[in-house]
């Protein structure tokens, strides 16, 4: 019987991964997008590249966060699931069954 403490253990981890996975998309959708820059008054351009400035930096804390995000939750799971005690649960079994 699986205990409590290793599904949550397994479910901890696969919501790091899932996260981690869907950083690393966002983040190669986002680098894939085409930015051009015309030639022309710096005035105007600087007001046209000011939003596009503030949106790739929101996109860019957002990626950040969701890495950081999913990588915590996939340590967390891997140092969870790795400090339960295994062989003692298998020999208090056998213990029992004795």
């Amino acid at each position: 019987m699986v205990d409590k403490a290793e599904i949550s253990g397994y479910v901890v981890l696969i919501v790091g991964v899932a996260l981690l996975v869907f950083t690393f998309i966002n983040a190669y959708l986002f680098l894939i997008g085409v930015l051009s820059i015309s030639i022309g008054d710096w005035v105007a351009e600087l007001g046209e590249l000011l939003g596009p400035l503030v949106e790739t930096c929101i996109r860019v804390m957002y990626l950040g966060i969701m890495g950081w995000i999913g990588a915590l939750l996939t340590k967390r799971g891997i140092d969870f699931l790795s400090k339960l005690p295994r062989g003692v649960k298998k020999e208090a079994e056998k213990k029992s069954g004795d």
